[in-house]
């Protein structure tokens, strides 16, 4: 197809915005709006652009003191008669709106117009971030190009409807079993119910009180959730076993292991084992560019209670903070959207702190 990110689209964030979400890219089927991408970022010269899979990666190399990270991924969530992208008043509506094309049209913009930056950056337009891990774009350049990550602060343009959101909560997920005996439900008095058993589970995840905490002056809260339930063979056999699958966010200071420890705990007495676990990430505040865009944005960062892939460069020793146009609540939504005040606000913020003055 004839690339639609034309040098006076590449010019306007909101113009951007809108082309990048009408090219469809659905996760896994990234590769034409990575290969329009790829295309525009070669024809810059003061970047080197490299490619893995879907995953393109641009970088200056001006040999500043300090390397700054700025990463967004280019597939969504399936669409959900919300594309082409259609504009009512100030709102641009499509599926990538607000999770998270806007984000990345700041990155491209910004990579394409902005040739002095103060830090070198690098530019991460990755492939697979709404699916399972093994497919994550990020996840595949550290194993094959864990020099392309190299960098002293990451930002990552998730959506937080122009709120700093630092860090980000770990999430754990297991599965809790519950045992009984079968019996004829005729004659249930022979078995032992599991799904009745389940009830003492339920019971202690609704009367859990969650965990407030406040790290660098962001309060992260946590939550642990009963998510799905399952019991039971046949409409006329007392169940002997319930599976209850539980979803524990955990705030960034407790460690994976410490996060199972406590979910042990609170359901102590049931066979539990853990079926996926994602660590959190620290706000990480403290490296000299993360001052400089907190500074530039000119309000107080919060807690992001959510799961991102700040947390993949915090593993790494990077520290990273979300910033994005989007509204997280929007995200996935039917209705989703984004408002073009964020966008051009955004894109300000992004240029202010990062260009040469």
């Amino acid at each position: 197809m004839e690339n639609p990110l034309t040098p006076e689209v590449l010019a306007d964030p909101v113009a951007l915005t809108r082309a990048l979400v009408d090219i469809e890219s659905v996760s896994l089927n990234e590769k034409a709006i990575a290969d329009c991408v790829e295309e525009v970022l070669r024809a810059v010269p003061h970047l080197s652009t490299y490619r893995h899979g879907n995953t393109v990666m641009a970088r200056t190399d001006l040999g500043r003191g300090s390397r700054v990270v700025l990463a967004g991924h280019l597939d969504t969530v399936p669409l959900n008669n919300n594309f082409p992208s259609t504009m009512r008043g100030d709102l641009m509506y499509g599926c990538g709106t607000s999770d998270m094309k806007s984000g990345v049209a700041f990155a491209l913009h910004l990579a394409v117009t902005l040739a002095e930056p103060r830090h070198d950056v690098t530019y991460f337009f990755y492939e697979a971030e709404e699916i399972e891990s093994r497919y994550n774009g990020l996840t595949l350049v550290s194993a094959a190009h864990p020099e392309w990550l190299q960098a002293d602060f990451a930002l990552l343009l998730e959506p937080t409807h122009g709120v700093v959101e630092a860090g980000c909560q770990g999430t754990m997920r297991a599965t809790v079993v519950t045992t009984g005996v079968r019996a004829h439900s005729a004659r249930s008095w022979h078995g032992v119910n599991a799904v009745h058993a389940a009830g003492d589970v339920l019971r202690r995840l609704a009367e859990y009180q969650a965990r407030r905490v406040t790290i660098d002056g962001c309060e992260y809260r946590e939550g642990m959730n009963a998510v799905r339930i399952h019991g039971g063979v046949a409409g006329n056999v007392v169940p002997d076993r319930c599976e209850i699958e539980v979803n524990y966010r955990f705030a960034p200071d407790r460690t994976p292991a410490e996060a199972e420890a406590h979910l042990r705990e609170v359901l102590a007495g049931y066979e539990l084992a853990v079926t996926d676990c994602a660590p959190g990430a620290l706000p990480g505040l403290d490296a000299a560019p993360a001052r400089e865009f907190l500074a530039t944005v000119g309000a107080a960062p919060i807690g992001k209670l959510g799961w991102t892939d700040v947390a993949r460069f915090a593993a790494l020793g990077i520290p990273a903070l979300n910033f994005g146009p989007g509204d997280p609540n929007l995200a996935h939504h039917p209705d989703e959207h984004v408002e073009i005040g964020k966008i051009r606000e955004g894109a300000a913020i992004l240029h202010r702190w990062l260009a040469n003055v």
